[in-house]
């Protein structure tokens, strides 16, 4: 029986070194068996390590979401508009400070622009020098970028830290989520990728924080003490980055099998353990390779990887079509158009955050209990309400109304973070195909980017008082927008909860229907079960 891929004698070497004679689908199968067999706690007690380096590729995200709220956040803070913008009069005589147009489109639109270059570059380079050396890589460029922010006294250089952050935050964002994907036990996966999720309200919730109690300063440090706190998460993602273990994946899709068992016994699986989970991480990528030969950008968009392709990015660019960046964005500012005061606003800041950290905590429950599909598309469902029942409230126009708008405003940060705000990632780790993985995730994220920056330069214009002056109304177009999006989960969005990536790859290729994914025997399964049983006979 072929033990490895039939082309590469090497490997066979290797493996038969590693294995012996002993049947390497016969390994996987058993590894296949005691994944489905092995429940959550049982699993965090077997795989401590795997859950704690995915929980670091969680804490690397951070710097992602904090990086990408810190440059909305900061143009609030009247230091940073009077150290970077200029003075302006009202016709009632009073003078405050503003940013030009074109350097406030800059800030927030250019490292969005920056981060799709840095996703898509990603995929390529991780698939060529390994996840933890992408890693290493961007940290040195976020301590580089970090700091120009901090010394910036100047808009150019400012833009400069800026941009050159979104690389780094655009690849980490795609490597990160791919490890947790590859290295998360298969019952907690779903928990470990929603942790990602995690990261994006933690990072708003600190940045929130330190705005509130640093942005009242008259001097640079009410801006500078945000930059200021990247630090201190580079720092420790920098401290641990060189014991983190390579994605076995990745070196076995390399043809590394005596190097990608070491990353194996350094995630946990010991023994006879982790020669099982190298046998089935070795039988899938076989599987899988008539489908993905040659691993580039194209593949994805070839055969059963095309659909898989759309499956795993929709869910992003649906968070962005629902009105996130919205809520995101403009939240405070809308606060205060609706009748709060400044230090109400920011206050409520916070606990939009808070609200989104309990929805994001839930998530992982809910995920498992209620499936990917039901809690992607009942809570889409769920969301569209709230962003028309925002948009009637903001159409009265009256202080009860407005206040009610910004009510449904903190229902949906709840309920998006619950749903499909976590949901989205593990889908995109979950429908990849195995060697195409990366890459997958590089063109979901970029994609997002990509509707981000639109929605960057198209909300100012549907949303300012001095142009459209659509405020709360707003979610009439978010409504409808994510009216089109439930059609599509509804009709094509699969259930992938308990499956293995080997029985996941059989289903795909076999072309089975959306809605029969969760009641569909597999083949891979039925193999579990006779060696589960031969294996008892013995």
């Amino acid at each position: 029986m072929t033990l490895e891929k039939p082309s590469n004698v090497e490997a066979d070497e290797k493996l038969s070194m590693l294995f012996s004679s002993t049947d390497v689908s016969r390994l996987g199968q058993l590894a296949n068996v005691e994944d489905h067999d092995t429940g959550k706690l049982a699993s965090l007690h077997r795989h401590p390590l795997a859950c704690a380096w995915s929980i670091y590729a969680v804490w690397v995200v951070l710097l992602v979401s904090f990086e990408n709220q810190a440059g909305g956040n900061v143009i609030g803070i009247p230091e940073f508009r009077k150290d970077f913008g200029h003075a302006y009069t009202a016709e009632d005589g009073t003078t405050s400070y503003v940013i030009d147009a074109t350097w406030q489109s800059a800030f927030q639109g250019a490292p969005i622009a920056s981060a799709v270059v840095g996703a898509l570059g990603c995929g390529q380079i991780a698939d060529w020098l390994g996840r933890r050396a992408v890693v290493m890589i961007c940290l040195v460029i976020t301590f580089a970028a970090v700091t120009m922010e901090f010394v910036a006294t100047t808009n150019g250089l400012l833009f400069g830290g800026k941009f050159l952050n979104g690389f780094a935050t655009g690849a980490l964002a795609s490597v990160c989520v791919t490890y947790i994907g590859e290295i998360a036990p298969l019952a907690l996966r779903g928990m470990l990728t929603c942790m990602t999720a995690l990261a994006y309200t933690l990072g708003p919730l600190i940045v929130a924080i330190i705005v509130n109690s640093t942005g009242v300063y008259a001097n640079r440090w009410a801006y500078r003490s945000v930059f200021c706190a990247q630090y201190g998460f580079a720092i420790i993602a920098s401290i641990f980055v060189y014991f983190m273990p390579e994605s076995p994946w990745w070196l076995a899709s390399k043809s590394e099998s005596e190097q990608a068992l070491m990353a194996l016994n350094s995630l946990g699986h010991r023994g006879i353990e982790g020669e099982k989970k190298l046998a089935q991480i070795l039988t899938t990528l076989e599987e899988v390779e008539r489908e993905t030969d040659g691993a580039t950008y194209l593949e994805c968009f070839r055969f059963s990887n095309f659909r898989r392709t759309i499956i795993s990015i929709a869910p992003l660019s649906i968070q962005s079509l629902s009105g996130i960046v919205f809520v995101a964005s403009y939240f405070t500012y809308y606060m205060q158009l609706a009748g709060f005061s400044t230090a109400m606003s920011f206050k409520l800041q916070i606990v939009q955050q808070v609200l989104s950290l309990i929805g994001n905590v839930m998530s992982w429950y809910l995920i498992d209990r209620i499936g990917r599909r039901n809690l992607t598309l009942w809570g889409l469902v769920v969301l569209t309400a709230i962003l028309f029942a925002m948009a009637a409230c903001a159409t009265v126009g009256t202080p009860g109304g407005l206040k009610g708008a910004v009510a449904m405003i903190l229902l949906y940060s709840w309920s998006y973070n619950a749903t499909i705000g976590a949901t989205a990632y593990t889908l995109l780790c979950e429908v990849s195909t195995s060697r195409l993985r990366v890459k997958t995730i590089a063109i979901g994220l970029a994609l997002q980017n990509g509707l981000n920056t639109m929605w960057s330069f198209i909300l100012p214009y549907l949303f300012n008082p001095d142009e459209l002056d659509l405020g709360g109304k707003l979610g009439f177009i978010f409504g409808a927008l994510s009216v089109i999006c439930v059609v599509y989960l509804w009709s094509y969005q699969p259930e992938t909860a308990g499956r293995s990536y080997e029985e996941l790859d059989e289903m795909f290729i076999k072309k089975v229907p959306a809605r029969k994914f969760k009641s569909y025997q597999t083949e891979t399964r039925r193999k579990n079960g006779a060696a589960k049983q031969k294996e008892r006979s013995l």
